[in-house]
């Protein structure tokens, strides 16, 4: 890894992989628009103003990221390259599945079907996956950061995504927190 980051305009650089992140994303809630609704924050959620802030700067963080990603070359034909190629494949594997997961829930039920039996969110433990398979594939410590970053601000906002879904669906969603760990790991029956 370079401790100065690279900036080089060119084909092979990772905005390929945030070009497939953002259209499978977008490409599968375009197949359930009504449920998409619900992904991100609900218009009636309430956030603090801690959250709200939270919230920006989460975005700004996604927003540079994917900004920079369209100067920075892959390290092709390293070990470096090919680990991040997998991991990324990972990532986006368990993104496209969890999305599934949601958009075919009932919009008046909570999310506890497939991969949210493992984890109450899937959608951020694979975006951060995803990030973590960029900057290891382009031996990009900036985008490592940005990886680790993302983490900690999404597990600082999960609790108000947690806090609404309490109130909306009531001892539903209480005991689902109950047996399924906020990242990963096997529900408890």
């Amino acid at each position: 890894m370079q401790l100065i980051p690279v900036f080089k305009i060119g084909i092979l650089n990772a905005w390929i992989f945030v070009a497939c992140f953002l259209l499978l994303s977008y490409s599968l809630m375009l197949i359930n628009k009504e449920a998409s609704k619900k992904l991100g924050n609900p218009p009636d959620m309430k956030l603090n103003k801690r959250e709200k802030v939270i919230n920006y700067i989460g975005n700004i963080i996604i927003y540079i990221t994917f900004l920079y990603s369209i100067f920075l070359p892959f390290k092709l034909q390293t070990a470096w390259f090919y680990i991040g190629l997998f991991i990324f494949i990972l990532g986006l594997s368990i993104l496209i599945i969890a999305l599934i997961n949601f958009l075919t829930t009932p919009l008046d039920l909570p999310v506890t079907k497939g991969l949210y039996r493992y984890s109450r969110h899937p959608l951020y433990l694979a975006t951060f996956i995803i990030f973590l398979g960029i900057g290891i594939a382009t031996a990009s410590w900036v985008i490592l950061l940005s990886a680790i970053i993302f983490l900690i601000l999404t597990n600082i906002g999960a609790d108000s995504e947690e806090r609404y879904c309490k109130e909306k669906y009531g001892d539903i969603y209480k005991e689902y927190l109950n047996r399924t760990p906020r990242w990963i790991g096997i529900s408890k029956l």
